[in-house]
């Protein structure tokens, strides 16, 4: 068993959490949650953190970072929305590229035309450079739309969303449907749940494997204002209880786990890691399956690694913006021994 939190540590507004108690209470914890399911997809009410989404100027500058951090990402893909019609699609207004994993991925997101969706882009990335966007996977976007509704918040109709996707034989689509809230609702960022269709397009066998032995995305860690109340508003959103934790307020999910934390937390948990402003996506955790192999990837990418409680903490390269990864090995026992 690990010592409980000293006076004042680990309330759910508050911000002062020591050195000691960081990595092997919570912040380990926001790994377990990546191994409860051997599915990709979610079924029934399960709700599964899917993606986060960095949003940048340079697709191919952002895809050079990631390669410089082991990750193995695929081709460049530009999105579009189906003509109900039957016409030629249309642009949404943002392309992506991706680093598939085993579970979940990390998008990466660039402006494509003069849309709303792209405006909403250049917006988010004039506030600061980064993750802007937390995606939530569930069986049915339309019934998840519903229950956003009953449960107070304002939706956007449904978006029926497609991309271009290269196959080792031929090229395909990937086809989503993504429930979306009015603007406002969420100051965190893009904030949505989505539904694959096509699995085995989006999850491609040879995308899945990365120098980094990269293995899949565990958590999310965003510094807010207002602990509570941001804790409460996802809660209201995910339909998943929030819970005090050692670092503020937590939700776990069915697979993943959401960390809201104040800034000063967040400081003392990362201090090579700025805050631009409230309310700030400012890390994310990914499980490897060998924190060697992961530190032979980065020295081979010059990128710097600082050990901690739990794993490694990387410092997101320039040109994926402000933040960085929470390193952690599937199946370490510092890891999984918290549940």
């Amino acid at each position: 068993m690990f010592p409980p939190p000293q006076a004042g540590e680990g309330k759910g507004g508050g911000g002062g959490v020591t050195r000691q108690c960081l990595g092997r209470h919570d912040l380990a914890d926001q790994f377990a949650a990546e191994e409860i399911s051997g599915r990709q997809l979610p079924l029934g009410e399960e709700i599964f953190l899917d993606h986060v989404g960095h949003f940048v100027r340079d697709a191919e500058a952002a895809s050079r970072a990631l390669k410089r951090a082991g990750f193995a990402p695929a081709p460049v893909s530009v999105q579009v929305n189906p003509d109900p019609a039957g016409g030629a699609p249309q642009l949404t207004g943002t392309g992506n590229v991706t680093a598939m994993f085993t579970r979940g991925y990390i998008e990466v997101l660039f402006k494509t035309a003069d849309t709303a969706l792209g405006r909403e882009l250049d917006a988010a990335a004039a506030r600061y450079p980064g993750v802007h966007l937390a995606a939530f996977a569930v069986a049915d976007a339309a019934k998840a739309q519903r229950g956003l509704r009953e449960r107070g918040f304002r939706v956007r109709p449904l978006a029926e969303m497609q991309r271009p996707v290269d196959t080792a034989d031929a090229s395909g689509t990937a086809n989503f449907t993504v429930a979306r809230l009015e603007p406002g609702q969420m100051p965190e960022g893009r904030i949505q749940m989505l539904t694959h269709w096509t699995e085995d397009m989006v999850w491609q066998p040879r995308w899945l494997s990365h120098p980094n032995s990269a293995r899949g995305l565990a958590s999310v860690m965003i510094a807010v204002a207002d602990v509570d109340e941001a804790a409460r508003r996802f809660a209201r959103f995910t339909g998943r209880d929030a819970t005090p934790s050692f670092l503020g307020q937590a939700i776990r999910l069915d697979r993943g786990r959401l960390e809201f934390v104040t800034a000063d937390t967040f400081i003392k948990l990362l201090p090579e890691v700025p805050v631009p402003s409230l309310p700030f996506i400012g890390a994310y955790g990914v499980t490897v399956n060998s924190l060697a192999t992961l530190e032979a990837a980065l020295a081979a990418g010059e990128l710097k690694a600082r050990r901690a409680d739990f794993g490694l903490v990387v410092v997101f390269p320039r040109e994926l913006g402000h933040g960085a990864w929470l390193f952690a090995n599937v199946g370490d026992d510092a890891i999984y021994s918290q549940k």
